[in-house]
């Protein structure tokens, strides 16, 4: 018989194209299908709390990466993260409020564990188009349930990560967070707080200096800090430095000691516990940040609160003004990101040594003085945040009942309804307030306030 070799050559390929076939069907009929169980414990977290890290690693890259899957289910986090706890908020609800060590043993293991809450019905996607919600509270429950109730009915805010950051441990606090069935919550609580530290620094101190004594009584006394009053010759108040303490601490905090947001690059609104928010709060932001990429390139926060007292929703709803920050008018639903705070990160001597004891007055001062090119922003010409505190740090009213200023708030909104969730937003103009380094307030003249704030930044501890 005669032997062609190329019929043998052909033949053999033929026969090797067909076992490859084979072999590739062989797979995919025995392969668990995508709805099976084996597949869903490995992409949705279902009954075991094992982390996100070690239930998503099998579908890494070869350097460690996550890949992205088709039809990727809501259970997961991108991009690459640090491995963290989900389990359901574990209060200890026995803690004993009078006993400073017990507290301070129970805060300082609820910031370590990092405890997400309902992210086992949610979720949780990050990505360059999320929003984390960072809510600084004291010790107003009340307040704080009125808030958490507007953001119930927002628009997509189970899409967000909420993080409550807290200078009071209250029962009724906690019981407030506890309730909370419409997003992924996490609890933090600034550790140096005047509840933990009632008498002794950063607390108020027997041995500290009256705060109108005058510097040369003040080093006869020999009290705490004689030599360093602030720039008007007064010395410090613990209950007005603490505010400032507390939002560093909490920003530092949430971008470089927060587990799921070390690579967060996306946008963090900050919020406090006596403001208000519309449904379409997060629908406004979402238009700002596509606005922002188009329109304002340069601008490096959203402000989507204002202060004005006429808002007019019929010609203002879907339009955005650019600015640059000023404390008194841009503080209220400010949001940024991981750039801006990179920022003022460089500038953290000047923020911590500035004799001005409001952090939005030190920003302004950051923003004139030391970030490039200041701080730009787009801003919301009609509101959707009100702030609706009676009573706070520097008011004392003759009540402090929010009842009264909500029902004029949800009234503007009933009369305005029809203006929500506009179709589209513009860019009407620019603010034409004059722009300035404002004169410092003092109270914050103190060494150990100056000492500590950088220790924040340093990730170091305070002793």
């Amino acid at each position: 018989m005669r032997f062609y070799p190329r019929r043998i050559l052909r033949s053999v390929l033929v026969v090797t194209m067909l076992l490859f076939v084979m072999l590739n069907l062989h797979i995919l009929l025995t392969a668990q299908p995508e709805g099976s169980s084996e597949y869903r414990k490995a992409l949705i977290l279902q009954g075991n709390h094992k982390s996100i890290f070690e239930m998503h690693v099998q579908f890494s890259n070869s350097d460690g990466e996550y890949v992205q899957l088709p039809n990727l289910p809501k259970f997961v986090i991108t991009p690459k993260l640090k491995p963290f706890n989900m389990t359901p908020i574990a209060i200890n609800h026995d803690v004993d409020v009078t006993n400073l060590t017990v507290i301070k043993s129970e805060t300082a293991r609820i910031n370590a564990e990092q405890q997400i809450h309902n992210i086992d019905q949610f979720g949780l996607r990050l990505d360059s188009h999320s929003v984390v919600i960072v809510i600084q509270v004291h010790d107003r429950h009340d307040y704080l349930y009125i808030l958490l109730d507007s953001l119930r009915k927002v628009r997509n805010i189970e899409k967000t990560l909420l993080v409550i950051s807290h200078d009071v441990y209250s029962p009724e606090l906690n019981q407030v967070v506890e309730s909370i069935d419409f997003c992924p919550v996490m609890q933090i609580f600034f550790p140096y707080s005047q509840q933990m530290f009632p008498d002794v620094f950063p607390g108020e101190s027997v041995n500290d200096c009256p705060r109108d004594i005058k510097k040369d009584q003040a080093k006869l006394k020999k009290c705490n800090n004689a030599e360093h009053p602030d720039k008007y010759g007064h010395y410090r108040e613990a209950k007005y430095c603490q505010a400032k303490h507390h939002w560093i601490w909490k920003l530092n905090h949430v971008f470089e000691g927060v587990d799921v947001l070390i690579n967060y690059e996306g946008m963090v609104l900050l919020l406090e516990d006596d403001y208000f928010l519309t449904e379409d709060a997060l629908t406004m932001l979402q238009m700002m940040h596509n606005l922002q990429l188009k329109d304002c390139k340069d601008c490096r926060m959203f402000v989507i609160g204002n202060y004005d007292k006429i808002q007019n929703y019929k010609m203002n709803s879907g339009k955005a003004e650019k600015a640059y920050w000023i404390s008194s008018r841009h503080n209220m639903g400010m949001v940024f990101n991981r750039k801006l705070w990179q920022a003022i990160k460089q500038c953290s001597q000047q923020f911590c040594l500035h004799d001005d004891y409001n952090w939005d007055w030190t920003i302004q001062h950051l923003s004139m003085k030391c970030i490039p090119n200041k701080i730009r922003l787009l801003k919301m010409k009609a509101s959707r945040v009100f702030h609706i505190g009676e009573c706070g740090m520097h008011v004392k009213g003759k009540s402090c009942n929010p009842d009264g200023k909500l029902k004029k708030v949800l009234d503007l909104i009933a009369k305005n309804k029809q203006y929500f969730f506009p179709n589209v937003l513009t860019v009407a103009g620019e603010s034409r307030y004059k722009l300035r380094d404002p004169k410092a307030n003092g109270g914050w003249g103190d060494k150990r306030d100056h000492d500590m704030c950088l220790s924040f930044f340093q990730n170091s501890t305070v002793s």
